[in-house]
């Protein structure tokens, strides 16, 4: 018996490693790709490796455009809708679970109506109101129209009921105030929740593409999809520069990775605590 437990963890454990190589394969041969030349990468059979690398072609597609830019843009505006996501979804699930007013059922299914709309249909009533607002082409619009998620008020609610209620009536009877209940109690309680929150919806405006699209013009405004489009048509690299486009698509990835290594110790942390729950 303890044999066959133990041949099953061998397995798991192996599948777990397959899955894992497959998906980082194309992220291998993204990076790997970067080192050759054009005609390495479409020679058949295929390489894992070049021949000679080329890690100049990394700096080459820096200076081909401008990406500093790009991902100095993109990392601002994700960033400040990150936190500003954070405080909206904290104040709004706060209130609807652990405070009580009227219609709070009514409010709550209107929020869960509202995520099964879909994105594309708000785009043109949101182009209207950042229009007659004045925010079109700007940083304002860009952070104003994605301040708030129905996703995230969702995420952030389903984390606050797993919180006693007792613990807030606690706070209330030594005179604490909501902010400072929802700030001093339910975060830390609820941090893996969001930091969830904080990658997916990091990673989320950091690829965000047809939005930024349709309301900025300004070249300076442009966002790493977007930038990465221009460089791949605009920029004449369209099926002649292969290992620069490569090379550009690895290296606007780090800040994405570098948020995943700083974030995942506290998700690891939190599914560790709900499989101890779970078993408990």
């Amino acid at each position: 018996m303890q044999h066959q437990g133990k041949l099953g963890r061998i397995s798991a454990h192996a599948l777990l490693a397959a899955a894992a190589l497959i998906m980082a394969f194309p992220f291998y041969w993204m990076a790997t790709s970067a080192l050759k030349t054009n005609d390495e990468i479409w020679r058949f059979p295929p390489t894992l490796w070049p021949q000679s690398p080329l890690w100049s072609n990394f700096a080459d597609a820096w200076n081909a455009a401008p990406f500093a830019r790009y991902m100095l843009n993109s990392i601002v505006v994700a960033g400040v809708i990150v936190v500003l996501q954070i405080i909206n979804s904290g104040m709004m699930a706060y209130a609807l679970t652990h405070m009580a007013f009227r219609l709070k059922g009514a409010l709550t299914s209107l929020i869960l109506v509202g995520y099964m709309i879909p994105v594309t249909a708000v785009y043109l009533p949101g182009y209207i109101v950042l229009s007659r607002l004045g925010l079109l082409d700007s940083y304002g619009g860009l952070i104003l129209s994605n301040c708030v998620s129905i996703f995230s008020i969702f995420l952030i609610r389903q984390a606050f009921l797993q919180v006693s209620h007792e613990l807030v009536e606690a706070g209330q009877i030594d005179g604490a105030s909501h902010f400072r209940i929802l700030w001093t109690i339910l975060f830390p309680l609820a941090r893996s929740s969001f930091a969830v929150l904080a990658l997916i919806t990091f990673i989320e405006q950091y690829n965000n593409y047809f939005w930024p699209m349709l309301i900025t013009k300004n070249p300076d405004l442009q966002l790493v999809s977007a930038g990465l489009r221009s460089f791949f048509v605009e920029g004449g690299a369209y099926g002649l520069k292969w290992p620069l486009i490569m090379a550009a698509s690895a290296f606007t990835i780090v800040p994405l990775l570098a948020l995943f290594l700083l974030t995942q110790k506290t998700i690891m942390q939190s599914v560790n605590l709900s499989a101890g729950a779970s078993k408990g």
